[in-house]
């Protein structure tokens, strides 16, 4: 049986770049859901989140067919930032804000898996995570992008600092000051965040 070879981001890149497509296509593949997952948490819209996902990688093939692209340091984190940046400017020109609001065809909490013995405490997780989703959504939404990209896109501080171009320090004091304030409006709004 032979063993399969992994390529990395760099290799898959070096290969699209020399006329090979379905490097490409793999490279996406590798990172699709966490780009998705990330875009879709902020915009709150599928079809939005889709376009923007579109919108992302027709940036990323832009940059490579040009030559412009310059390995500067995690591919991942680089996408992540024009996907950051294509959200700012569709929310500056639609001047409307992100809100968080559950929805049928997609809830980010169906990704956690928390092992439960019962269909009752199964129920009661469930209404507990669409819960805090309410209360995320009255986070500033500095606070909320830290804690969206940390939580649900699983990103380093790292990543998000370079995503968000501000210093690790302070995308950690936004993390603090995230979940200091979720805290608070869980008690404030009597939410039990436990079976």
């Amino acid at each position: 049986m032979k063993a399969q070879v992994v390529l990395t981001d760099q290799e898959l890149i070096g290969l699209y770049i020399a006329g090979h497509q379905s490097a490409l296509e793999n490279l996406i593949l590798r990172h699709k859901n966490r780009v998705f997952a990330y875009i879709l948490m902020i915009v709150k819209d599928k079809e939005l989140a889709e376009d923007l996902f579109q919108d992302t990688f027709i940036k990323v093939i832009n940059t490579f067919r040009s030559g412009q692209y310059k390995e500067e340091g995690k591919f991942i984190q680089w996408v992540m930032r024009i996907a950051h940046n294509l959200i700012i400017d569709y929310f500056r020109k639609s001047k409307r804000i992100p809100t968080v609001e559950n929805s049928d065809e997609y809830d980010i909490f169906d990704k956690v898996r928390i092992p439960v013995d019962s269909v009752e405490e199964q129920m009661i997780t469930d209404q507990i995570h669409k819960d805090v989703k309410k209360l995320i959504d009255y986070l500033p939404r500095e606070q909320k992008e830290v804690l969206v990209m940390r939580h649900y896109a699983d990103m380093s501080f790292k990543d998000i600092a370079d995503v968000t171009n501000v210093s690790i320090n302070t995308a950690l004091g936004r993390m603090r000051y995230a979940l200091i304030n979720l805290r608070k409006l869980v008690k404030d709004n009597e939410v039990i965040l436990s079976a």
